[in-house]
């Protein structure tokens, strides 16, 4: 497993780079070797969840906020609830895509899989903004890689919206993707926007693709 990186820190609030195959935060008491378990070795702040302020799945890499401080934590909190911090995310997925376009179908827990989500009339609204960045081409298949605007934060949301197309993401073998070259999903949080909740200034910060990714993608040959 790679290190977590901190990308950045001051006396309020960290920005971290999680690692593909951690998880985000304990969940269960059992687990172990987490990013909240992380913080609570190397910057234990007693808060919950030790500050982080949003999760990324167990196969998702990329930027994570965490909080140092209640009222950080409730300011930041308020930002995501009121949709004014922005997340962007790159993903390659099986299929051509259209250069860009919104998925807009509501998403809750599958009726007919445990531990899945689908598009369900009865579920929360979700909205997914994508723009196409290039296509590629393996063994007589096409490939795009999107950048992704989640407009919605819903648990497995670019999983299940992408798949819904029937563009599932490479390696995402629950949701239909294939996975003859990766074992996770290729998904990576790679740019958060935010203000930040003292001195008020816009905060933005990216992330590139991870080595496991990049090495991926460059076996395929771009058109």
């Amino acid at each position: 497993m790679e290190k977590v990186k901190i990308i950045f820190e001051d006396e309020y609030l960290m920005l971290l780079e999680k690692p593909a195959f951690m998880v985000t935060t304990k969940e269960k008491p059992n687990e172990k070797n987490t990013l909240e378990d992380y913080l609570r070795e190397n910057r234990n702040n007693k808060l919950a969840r030790n500050g982080i302020v949003h999760r990324l799945d167990k196969g998702t890499s990329g930027l994570v906020l965490a909080a140092k401080t209640e009222d950080v934590l409730l300011n930041l909190k308020k930002q995501f609830k009121s949709r004014t911090i922005k997340k962007k995310y790159y993903c390659l997925v099986c299929g051509d895509v259209s250069f860009e376009g919104v998925i807009e179908v509501p998403i809750g827990r599958s009726k007919y899989s445990f531990g899945k989500f689908a598009v369900n009339v009865d579920g929360k609204d979700s909205r997914t903004e994508f723009k196409l960045i290039s296509k590629y081409k393996k063994n007589n298949k096409i490939y795009s890689l999107l950048d992704i605007d989640l407009k919605t934060g819903r648990t497995h949301q670019i999983r299940v919206h992408l798949s819904y197309l029937r563009w599932p993401l490479v390696g995402d073998k629950q949701y239909g993707g294939e996975t003859n070259d990766l074992n996770r999903p290729f998904l990576h949080s790679h740019r958060i926007c935010f203000i930040h909740p003292v001195n008020k200034k816009e905060m933005m910060f990216e992330s590139g693709l991870p080595l496991d990714l990049q090495t991926v993608l460059d076996t395929y040959e771009k058109i």
